[in-house]
């Protein structure tokens, strides 16, 4: 067992040495994630203004710019950048064998780099984003309840664990389909619309809204936000963290199924 673990200790240590390379990429990376905001807060404030200034699906200027710098810390956490295409292409090429004739689980393995690769993005970011916040205090209503905070903490996890499991399930599926470029670009499209990465949910008709509650893609950018900004009562915020929940085990377990199915019908060609 101490073996085990020291294993999988090194592993991580490695990780974080290999990520803390590229700090000033990743700081870069932060400033231009904060660029998309300043062209949200001109459009809605022009959207508004055409609208003599009436809230739209609850929000006013103010809600809409707390909400874009919210969303941009979920998808910090739920974004797995090249994971799935980079697990197709190991596959295809025959690198994955790698994984299968030594002691180390794949998916283990992808999910302690991506750990290391969000621990340093947050060491990198955390005064850009503490400046961003700072200058944009007033946008907001103020710090919501510690039982809120919680909530969103563990959103934000559940962010993190639906956007890895899901994107290496996608990756898996290499296994069959040799390329996927285009099952991701759909994905891509379905996520940036679907979890209120482009305006908050609240917009959408009456009679679609309630679908979003049981689809996993709210939960990597619009719920976090939207509990952070107490848009939600607390029936709607248990429900959310259960729905939450349950997706990260759900996709958890295609990921592994996929794998354990997928290395039973790999060739092992290439590599």
């Amino acid at each position: 067992m101490s073996a085990w673990l020291s294993m999988w200790w090194m592993i991580f240590r490695v990780s974080l040495s290999e990520k803390l390379v590229y700090r000033v990429d990743f700081m870069l990376g932060t400033l231009m994630r904060f660029l998309p905001i300043i062209t949200h807060i001109l459009l809605w404030t022009a959207v508004l203004a055409a609208g003599d200034g009436e809230p739209i699906g609850g929000y006013d200027r103010n809600h809409f710019v707390a909400y874009y710098l919210l969303v941009t810390i979920s998808r910090a956490f739920s974004s797995m950048p090249g994971l799935a295409a980079g697990i197709t292409e190991e596959i295809r090429d025959g690198a994955i064998k790698k994984y299968l004739i030594q002691p180390v689980d794949l998916i283990g393995y992808l999910l302690l780099k991506r750990i290391a690769h969000k621990l340093v993005y947050y060491l990198m970011a955390f005064l850009p984003f503490a400046l961003i916040f700072f200058l944009g205090h007033e946008y907001f209503d103020g710090w919501p309840e510690p039982s809120i905070l919680c909530a969103y903490g563990v959103s934000l996890l559940f962010a993190f664990c639906i956007g890895f499991f899901m994107e290496a399930t996608l990756g898996l599926i290499g296994f069959w389909w040799l390329e996927v470029s285009s099952l991701l670009f759909i994905y891509m499209l379905i996520t940036f619309f679907f979890s209120g990465h482009m305006f908050p949910l609240e917009i959408l008709p009456a009679w679609l809204r309630p679908v979003f509650d049981y689809l996993p893609f709210q939960y990597l950018a619009y719920f976090p936000a939207a509990l952070f900004l107490e848009k939600m009562d607390p029936a709607q915020m248990t429900w959310g963290l259960w729905v939450g929940g349950f997706w990260s085990v759900f996709f958890f377990l295609t990921s592994r199924i996929a794998f354990t199915l997928g290395v039973r019908r790999y060739s092992g060609f290439g590599g």
